[in-house]
């Protein structure tokens, strides 16, 4: 059992792990071992997931996620495959852990009639200052 939060644990079933050979430099070793790991979650048919929370964690995977609602984490950046396990391990649990957060409310607010005094005030005062700067022909005639 994967702990996420004190109340919401995942099922290791539930996520696969491929090891797939890494890119990048790294001589012979890479070409030759499997390092890199592929984590596959199905967010779309976890049992373990509340529905909000599926919700949120597919628009937080963003381009990580299929078109058939799995989330997909490569890890390559250590040269060991427990390493990037770990590593994939941890970043679903912090995308998980991100997606059970509920977004505040946004309250909509008017600006203050001060505010906008304000404002307009700073505009006028711009707009003078601007107006000050203008050249007109009669300036140049001598």
């Amino acid at each position: 059992m994967l702990e996420i939060t004190p109340s919401l644990f995942i099922d290791e079933k539930e996520i696969t792990i491929d090891f797939i050979r890494s890119s990048g430099p790294g001589g012979q070793n890479v070409n030759k071992v499997s390092t890199a790991v592929q984590l596959r979650f199905n967010v779309a048919n976890s049992p373990s997931l509340p529905a909000d929370v599926k919700e949120r964690l597919t628009r937080l995977g963003g381009s990580r996620m299929t078109d058939a609602g799995e989330l997909l984490i490569d890890a390559h950046q250590y040269r060991t495959q427990e390493q990037n396990r770990a590593d994939a391990m941890l970043r679903l649990t912090e995308l998980i852990r991100k997606a059970t957060e509920k977004p505040k409310l946004r309250r909509k607010t008017r600006p203050s009639a001060a505010s906008q005094e304000k404002r307009i005030l700073e505009k006028k005062t711009r707009g003078a200052i601007k107006r000050t700067r203008r050249t007109t022909p009669n300036d140049f005639d001598t």
